[in-house]
């Protein structure tokens, strides 16, 4: 059994973060029709491909796992006509084009959910549906920008950063599927669907956390300070005899044992480094004392004394070191999914495979451009072969 092997899912979304929403959803065991224009999802053609093809690109990949594969122009009356009868037989669809652009279709959520009282309709939109700027183009970068995150991201003496994946995105993704699944609880007390009005905007907001809050409550605009940690301190990278690590050190019992680790009890009776708030104040002074003991031994020396000691340190890794760290084999944080006449495709595996009795699991790599077209407009609409090669012919739908 998958927790949500009940629910089918009509994706109109594209890029990132709605579809990385909706195979959260199949990973769950959601039913998920993904459907792409007739030129396809822009992030097919992100980034390098593989011999096999654009669907292989790595952006593509990342987020579109599980799905059935239907390409449709919807801009077509015909091709209306199948995305509204599509929306008959589902219980979810979520959309990411511009505010008003499906309405003018006639597949907004005032057009669908007469058709579909039980339909739960996600816009996720880069501004959401009203406001000033609801009207602009909403891509993660842009975002990133306007809510404030590359102020605080990077060295105080560099140029405002971004962070280096699409980071909003990704939360407004899970966002995006926490929204659904509160929907579908809602809706079996009250039996009726719902329209949800997500965007990048106000999860971009929200993912301000302390530093946002310590605006609200403080008037303090916090700025960058690079990987070092604004709120508490020894905690920032240190070099040692063999490449850089990392330390976070959080509490008073952390820094009591992490100066016994170090031999350095001067440093724990020292009065400007007696509790967080001082240590913060003379931050500077103490990195220089800690870095020149770090100096002294190797990574793998720092992180088996940390572990021995309950002092949090890590090596900074790289991507490739991440997914070759024995941890991440003993978590089983890649997923191999089989292909016919190929080498399985290696996955990214959800963080949702560790439910005790419903976990996330692998299903089928993502869809070629309208892979099951065909397949699902026979099967749910009933719609025959001449049909299909009508609707082919003039360029309603793609079918491979």
């Amino acid at each position: 059994m998958k927790a949500l092997d009940h629910v089918t899912v009509l994706d109109l979304s594209r890029v990132a973060a709605g579809p990385l929403g909706t195979q959260t959803l199949a990973d769950l065991g959601a039913r998920v029709w993904k459907v792409e224009s007739l030129k396809g999802d822009d992030t097919r053609t992100w980034g390098p491909t593989t011999a096999s093809g654009n669907s292989e690109g790595p952006y593509f990949t990342a987020v579109n796992r599980g799905k059935q594969g239907l390409a449709i122009n919807f801009k077509d009356p015909r091709g209306q006509a199948l995305i509204k009868g599509l929306a008959q037989h589902a219980d979810v669809l979520v959309e990411n084009y511009k505010v008003g652009d499906l309405a003018r279709h006639g597949l907004g959520y005032g057009d669908l959910a007469p058709l579909n009282p039980r339909l739960i309709y996600v816009s996720l939109t880069g501004y959401g549906q009203d406001g000033p700027r609801a009207s602009q183009l909403g891509y993660d970068t842009v975002l990133q920008a306007l809510t404030g995150i590359m102020t605080l991201t990077g060295d105080a003496d560099r140029p405002p950063a971004k962070v280096g994946v699409a980071w909003i995105d990704v939360m407004s993704g899970l966002t995006c599927t926490v929204s659904v699944l509160a929907a579908l609880a809602a809706r079996d007390k009250s039996g009726q669907g719902q329209h949800v009005d997500l965007s990048l905007f106000d999860v971009g907001l929200m993912a301000l956390l302390d530093a946002g809050q310590d605006y609200l409550q403080n008037g303090n605009v916090q700025v960058r300070s690079g990987s070092v940690h604004r709120n508490f301190a020894p905690s920032q990278p240190f070099e040692a005899t063999d490449g850089w690590l990392i330390m976070a050190i959080a509490n008073e019992d952390q820094y009591r044992r992490f100066c016994a680790m170090i031999g350095r009890d001067d440093l724990l009776t020292d009065p400007r480094f007696t509790d967080n708030r001082k240590r913060l104040q003379h931050r500077e002074v103490l990195a220089a004392e800690v870095a020149a003991e770090i100096a002294k031994r190797s990574r793998a020396e720092w992180i088996e004394l940390g572990v021995r000691n309950k002092v949090p340190i890590n090596p900074i890794h790289s991507v490739g070191d991440a997914f070759g760290d024995g941890h991440a084999e003993a978590r089983g944080a890649v997923w191999n999914l089989p292909r016919a006449g190929d080498a399985p495709l290696p996955v990214i595996a959800s963080p949702l495979r560790h439910m005790s009795a419903t976990p996330a699991a692998p299903s089928s790599p993502p869809p070629g451009l309208g892979q099951h077209t065909g397949a699902v407009l026979q099967q749910v609409l009933k719609l025959g072969a001449d049909e299909i090669a009508a609707l082919k012919a003039d360029g309603v739908i793609h079918c491979p």
